[in-house]
């Protein structure tokens, strides 16, 4: 099947819409208005309980309220002495205050079988350690002298504000919502969730997600010998696209290769919907070319083709839909477009499918520092490096050449350049807005040399 620009010269109505920048179904949608309808109409999940254990990365389907206080009681903020302030008043080095030492009380110790500090007394205390009764200040072991049966105080700072003492509930409060739902849990989220008994959790359901790619051209790994041949180049998109959809938490199943007729791919279609997906995802066959056949095949099963063009580069011809009662999500064939749209639109798609509040990308601002051309009304998606400026602002480079069939360049790229649709170049020192690709979270650190 062809690709981002497909021959499609010999279909006469249709060439004649691509060149006017329009589609059978209209003018061609710029992107936020390609992304909206991407999500318009597209419910949650419904939910399940899993185990805490397996909640990673899903969606709460119902808010999570704490049973418990955290912290459960008043307890210390660093090692040294539980004491009464009014036993230190005045301590300094020149006047320190001698009190016995009473007792010990460690971080795993019995709050309800706590001894009283009494007037004149110290109980040695670790961090995390619940206060006695009787306490309402811990005085750091650095400001002591320690003693067998006494401490000496040499400083009363700590009896200021809360005395070192984390007091009951200043994290959570019994009955306190803690996480709404759509929360995406993360390992922050699970300890917490564990830390109020929450064994198990309602999140919405991974979105099942069925991959359906085409094309004579394409084989599988196992038919390398044929691309090392010439013959044949390996579907990359195959291995690619599933990876990152799973990194998203859908399940996905990848389909065999469709030969490149409208019969197969009718086929094709039909066995996809065999296992009920939530989402139907197909790579190429949503351009102008004479074996793009994903539209005529999704029109003669009666499926609706909401729109098929973007106005965007890479990836124009990108088609959304429905094909009995199953949500479909066409994707161009060239694997950098393949990869740059289902960033676009398959992540928060399959983010809102799954439940996820937060389903749109956070946009940061960096500084361009090369000149791009982007002569044509689109708004461009460049694969850039980024760096940190001398100034502390994020900088941007090119990561090499452009073409949607560079799929190496996508894999060196820290994130996706915005460039608006009226823009004819990116001005060296302007100031972009990027969206990381995943992975760029992290960097390198080079060690200087002796």
């Amino acid at each position: 099947m062809s690709a981002d620009h497909g021959p499609g010269a010999d279909r006469a109505g249709v060439a004649k819409d691509a060149e006017r920048g329009t589609s059978p179904g209209g003018d061609r949608l710029a992107y936020d208005e390609a992304l909206a309808a991407v999500l318009r109409d597209v419910p949650a999940l419904q939910g399940e309980v899993v185990a805490l254990t397996d909640a990673f990365g899903r969606a709460l389907a119902a808010p999570v309220v704490s049973p418990v206080a955290l912290p459960p009681w008043d307890n210390s903020g660093m090692d040294g002495y539980a004491v009464r302030r009014e036993d230190i008043v005045g301590a300094s080095p020149d006047a320190p205050v001698r009190l016995r030492v009473c007792g010990m009380i460690a971080a795993g110790a019995d709050p309800l079988a706590l001894p009283t500090v009494l007037p004149g007394c110290a109980h040695r205390i670790m961090t995390g350690a619940p206060v006695p009764p009787g306490s309402d200040a811990v005085i750091g072991i650095e400001d002591t002298d320690r003693g067998t049966t006494s401490v000496t105080i040499h400083s009363g700072r700590d009896t200021a504000g809360r005395g070192n003492i984390r007091p009951r509930g200043e994290d959570v409060a019994a009955g306190e919502t803690l996480f709404e739902r759509g929360t995406t849990l993360g390992a922050s989220h699970l300890g917490v969730l564990s830390s109020v008994g929450s064994a198990q959790v309602r999140v919405h359901r991974r979105p099942r997600v069925v991959l359906l790619s085409g094309g004579d051209e394409l084989v599988m790994l196992d038919r390398f010998d044929e691309a090392q041949a010439g013959r044949r180049i390996v579907s990359s998109s195959s291995y690619a696209l599933p990876a990152y959809l799973r990194e998203l938490g859908a399940d996905v199943t990848v389909r065999p290769l469709v030969p490149d007729t409208l019969a197969s791919m009718t086929d094709a279609l039909l066995a996809a919907l065999d296992s009920e997906p939530d989402l139907l995802i197909t790579t190429g066959g949503v351009s102008v070319g004479d074996h793009d056949y994903t539209r005529d095949a999704l029109q003669q099963l009666g499926g609706n083709i909401e729109f098929w063009r973007a106005r965007i580069r890479p990836g124009g011809p990108i088609g959304r839909g429905t094909l009995r009662g199953t949500h479909w999500l066409g994707l161009p064939g060239n694997p950098v477009s393949t990869m740059v749209t289902a960033l676009l639109f398959a992540a928060p798609l399959v983010r809102q499918l799954g439940g996820h509040a937060r389903v749109h990308h956070l946009l940061l601002r960096a500084r361009m520092l090369d000149i791009a051309a982007t002569p044509s009304a689109l708004a461009h998606f460049l694969r850039v490096s980024l760096r940190t400026g001398a100034d502390g602002m994020l900088e941007a480079k090119l990561a090499g050449a452009q073409g949607s069939n560079l799929l190496r360049t996508m894999a060196s790229a820290d994130a996706l350049l915005v460039v608006p649709e009226h823009a004819i170049v990116t001005e060296a020192g302007a100031i972009y807005e990027v969206l990381l690709l995943p992975g760029a979270l992290w960097q390198t650190i080079s060690t200087p040399t002796e």
